[in-house]
């Protein structure tokens, strides 16, 4: 049996989670009570918690059946960078139950030395006796791109028929600290890259690429913000705007709360009509996508 770690971010499952959640995130770093009650209330929000851990097991559940289709031959677990299922007990438990080799995969598909990296570095900590084969990135994978293109054309619906063609798509991904262009890290440029991707599979609708959700800190992060060019479509006169996640695969705080809340309370207050996709979760072309990137990745360790 091979082992597929599906790592993912993690998220706290109640109110009372938030504080140790979030000081995981931030290292266990000291962290003012202001910052400790922001972040609460943006869960309570959102129903109190985050839906993070049963998208990603849902994830986990539709791979592991498309990777057994034709037998018994892969075992699926999610591992969290931050909170539970932690991946180190995750690979534990692939340990206990027999499996000597896994593949890991990342739930976001574009490479960073803090994020992906990040994910792996843990896996590293764990010292496990597991032997990994790592998937770094999938962002030009056309099964995670035919599944956004079908996104953005199911999205684009919404508005009334004569102004679609117009409706401009704002590109989104997770901001990163400006020191990552210091180490020439590819994450910006591999954003692009998928941008131009799809873009191949929409044809000539207008288009731009912005960050969101930076975190509260003393450090310049990545931009422009996707709050900044909703102003400024905004002040062009325009009317209808479709945001479009690529850096998330997910439901989970910065899209329930960053985007549903935040952006589309400053659309309305600009008189716009804000939109945005629905999350590929599930969507069978990235995961019939992403069981082909596993497979390959077993193949090539000679594993299969």
């Amino acid at each position: 049996m091979i082992g597929v770690l599906l790592m993912a971010y993690g998220g706290p499952n109640n109110l009372d989670e938030v504080e140790p959640y979030l000081l995981d995130v931030r290292g266990f770093r000291p962290t003012s009570t202001e910052i400790i009650h922001e972040v609460r209330e943006r869960y309570r929000e959102i129903g109190g918690r985050s839906p993070i851990l049963e998208q990603t097991q849902a994830q986990a559940e539709a791979l592991q059946a498309a990777l057994n289709a034709d037998g018994e031959k892969f075992r699926v677990m999610v591992g969290m960078r931050h909170w539970h299922p932690y991946i180190k007990d995750s690979l534990a438990e692939m340990t206990a139950a027999g499996v000597e080799k896994a593949v890991g995969l990342v739930m976001a598909p574009h490479y960073s030395r803090m994020s992906i990296g990040a994910y792996y570095k843990k896996v590293d900590e764990a010292q496990s006796a597991l032997e990994i084969a790592s998937i770094e990135r999938w962002h030009l994978l056309p099964g995670y791109l035919d599944a956004l293109a079908r996104r953005v054309r199911a999205a684009l619906e919404r508005f009334p028929v004569e102004v679609r063609a117009e409706v401009p798509v704002i590109f989104t991904a997770h901001s990163l600290p400006e020191r990552i262009r210091e180490w020439d890290d590819p994450y910006p440029d591999e954003l692009n890259a998928t941008v131009a991707a799809v873009m191949e599979r929409l044809g000539n609708q207008p288009h731009t690429f912005a960050f969101q959700s930076a975190a509260i800190s003393n450090e310049p992060w990545l931009g422009p913000d996707a709050g900044e060019v909703i102003a400024r479509y905004a002040a062009e006169g325009r009317k209808y705007i479709l945001l479009s996640p690529i850096g998330f695969v997910c439901e989970h705080v910065e899209v329930l709360y960053d985007v549903d809340i935040v952006f589309k309370q400053q659309a309305q207050a600009l008189g716009v009509q804000l939109e945005r996709i629905e999350m590929l979760n599930t969507a069978p072309q990235m995961i019939d996508g992403l069981a082909q990137l596993v497979q390959q990745t077993a193949q090539g360790k000679k594993w299969l």
